[in-house]
């Protein structure tokens, strides 16, 4: 690739939605006039389904938040987990996030998904070699298993999931302690290193949708903290970074939590009903940085209304975590063996 492939500033510390998309040719697109866009996450994600039988999710759901913005997410038929993942569009280029929890192409096929987006946005918005970048808001394999989809992929560059690897790409010298920007084509990102969660983790800032594209760190569901202080540190600093910034939603890569206060989903859950938004508020944030502090002494599980913070490798909570998934599990089975039974009378 040509060195103008990257472009860094650096500065101080298959369903989708209904947007109609008006041809504007090689004109470019102004991603700073009237930024933050109120786009649309009036939404119901695909949530999987009491019987994988009866199943009738896409594989990939997508949404378009506005013309240029686009959420996507796995199923839970083919991935428990079923993450979140963003794909951005600049003059120049386009910025996929993640790349899901499934490598085969034909139980996930993320490349045609977003090959289609692709080929539709560019016909509505003829650009010569219109670049991709595939990149990821940590490394953890349900983030990262589709990367080889994209690896013959024409004017694509794939980001590995190692911290070198990220510092390196997006231009960083002082990690988790200065903001770096990326340029989609005058749609300009901001990137933080975000290490807590993940040593490779980072936060994307997006002006133009206000969007805090937080990866695992922060979301409406369990934290899961490896390294406690490098946590903390990033919480302040994202909360920080937020109250600067016009930010209209924060936005992690998965729903565990239900909406009653404090309670999540059995872990390993393929039915998820009654989730909360995907979307937090810096409130939220803000108050997941306070109760981090504040549990910083105490490794263990720790459950607030909104999320539930695991401080350290919480290996006593194991048993009743699998437990519970086990007990799920079985509830299911027994309710889709009685509904057949009922069906066979």
């Amino acid at each position: 690739m040509s060195g103008s492939f990257w472009r860094h500033r650096r500065c101080p510390t298959s369903t989708w939605g209904t947007v109609k998309l008006k041809p504007i040719h090689d004109s470019l697109i102004d991603f700073v006039d009237g930024a933050p866009v109120s786009g649309s996450l009036d939404v119901r994600w695909i949530h999987g389904s009491p019987s994988k039988r009866r199943n009738s999710d896409p594989k990939i759901q997508v949404h378009a938040y506005d013309a240029h913005t686009f959420i996507l997410r796995q199923s839970k038929t083919t991935s428990f987990e079923a993450p979140f993942l963003f794909l951005l569009f600049g003059n120049e280029r386009a910025l996929l996030l993640d790349t899901g929890a499934i490598a085969d192409p034909e139980l996930f096929p993320l490349r045609e998904t977003v090959d289609t987006i692709l080929a539709q946005w560019l016909a509505q918005h003829p650009r010569p070699d219109y670049e991709l970048v595939v990149a990821h808001t940590h490394g953890h394999g349900d983030h990262v298993a589709a990367d080889g989809q994209f690896a013959d992929r024409p004017a694509t560059r794939v980001v590995t999931r190692d911290a070198d690897a990220v510092r390196a790409f997006f231009g960083f010298d002082a990690w988790a302690q200065e903001t770096v920007r990326f340029d989609l084509g005058g749609r300009i990102l901001e990137v933080i290193g975000s290490p807590g969660h993940h040593a490779a983790a980072i936060t994307v800032y997006d002006p133009w949708t206000g969007f805090l594209l937080t990866g695992d760190t922060v979301l409406p569901g369990r934290l899961y903290v490896r390294d406690f202080a490098a946590f903390t540190a990033t919480l302040g600093t994202l909360v920080e970074f937020a109250q600067s910034r016009p930010v209209t939603h924060v936005l992690g890569c998965h729903i565990e939590m239900t909406r009653r206060p404090g309670r999540d989903f059995p872990f390993g859950a393929t039915y998820q009903p009654d989730e909360v938004p995907l979307q937090m508020t810096v409130v939220q944030l803000t108050a997941i940085r306070d109760a981090a502090e504040s549990v910083a002494s105490r490794p263990g599980v720790h459950k607030f209304d909104d999320f539930i913070i695991f401080n350290g490798p919480c290996t006593s909570a194991l048993p009743k975590l699998f437990a519970r998934a086990l007990t799920n599990r079985l509830r299911l089975s027994l309710a889709a063996l009685n509904r057949r039974n009922r069906q066979g009378r």
